[in-house]
Parts: structure tokens; C-alpha cells; sequence
């Protein structure tokens, strides 16, 4: 009986599905953003929140279990360099699997897994000020009245026109 198995299979064997599992989450980590189908997405889900949970430790053990995983050293590095202090001051959480729709072949559900990485917008001094130049000067020019053109008359509607007037 199955009772009490939480792991789900995808139709693979052991070896492939992790090693499919490992492959999501290195291209999630280097595409910000991939597509699949919803239970390979809820399946890597947890692989990635691991993934960066071992980040924002940073230790060399968590580096090397990072490498068990993931298996390309550039992605490493980037994933403790520039992902995990992304996300330090958040606790779990750290993706989201949004619902798309059917696939057209198969008829299978398809979702975005995302990672949730915010994007500050940092705004200087200089461009504040530039920003409230260009509002004052747009309001002191006087706006212009839009003049509607009637279309031009097509070749075949102004021959038609010259063939009423000669009968």
C-alpha cells in the first residue's frame, strides 16, 4: 500500500527525477523565471527554497552541499554571491508558482515557478530634481490644438466621382 508516501514520482525513476528536480533549479536560479508544468513546479519548489535557505548561511559546509545539488561552480558562487543576501531578511518563501493554463498538445497544467526577488528603485537627489524641471516646464508650455484632417479620398472613390460628373 501507498499510505503515508509524500514523494511524487512524475513518472520517473529515482535518479532521473532528482536529477530533473536539480536541472529546474539550476535554470530557475539562472533564468530568475521558468515554465513547466504545475507538479514539476510545486515538486522543485522546495529544492529551490533549500537551495537558498543554505545560501544565506554561507559557510563553506552549506557551499558544498549547494554543489551536491546544483553541480556547476559559476552558479554556486552566483547563488551565494548575489542570491542569498537578496533574500536575507526574508524568512521562507522565497518562490511563487503562478497557474498559466493548459498546454495545447496534451491538455497538462501549465505554471511560472518565479523567484520572488524585489527590485528596489533607488531615485537621487539629481533625478528628483530633473524629474520636477521637466513637470514645471511641460505646465508653462501652452498645448497646441489638435486639428482633425478629413481623410483623403482613395484613387477609385475620386475616378467614380469623375465618371457621375462626365454623364
Amino acid at each position: 500500500m501507498r499510505h503515508g508516501k509524500r514523494v511524487k514520482k512524475l513518472g520517473r525513476t529515482r535518479e532521473h527525477r532528482k536529477a530533473m528536480l536539480c536541472n529546474m533549479a539550476a535554470s530557475l536560479l539562472t533564468h530568475i523565471q521558468i515554465r513547466t508544468t504545475l507538479t514539476k513546479a510545486k515538486a522543485a519548489k522546495p529544492v529551490v527554497d533549500k537551495l537558498i535557505t543554505l545560501a544565506k548561511k554561507g559557510d563553506l559546509h552549506a557551499r558544498r552541499q549547494a554543489y551536491d545539488v546544483i553541480r556547476q561552480r559559476t552558479l554556486v558562487k552566483k547563488l551565494f554571491d548575489e542570491i542569498g543576501p537578496e533574500f536575507s531578511k526574508r524568512n521562507g518563501g522565497y518562490t511563487r508558482v503562478l497557474k498559466l493554463g493548459t498546454r495545447k498538445g496534451d491538455g497538462a497544467q501549465l505554471a511560472v515557478l518565479e523567484l520572488l526577488m524585489e527590485k528596489p528603485v533607488k531615485v537621487t537627489e539629481k533625478e528628483k530634481k530633473e524629474k520636477g524641471a521637466k513637470k514645471t516646464a511641460k505646465a508653462s508650455e501652452p498645448k497646441k490644438k489638435e486639428i482633425k484632417k478629413e481623410p483623403k479620398e482613395t484613387k477609385a472613390k475620386s475616378k467614380k466621382k469623375t465618371e457621375k460628373k462626365e454623364k
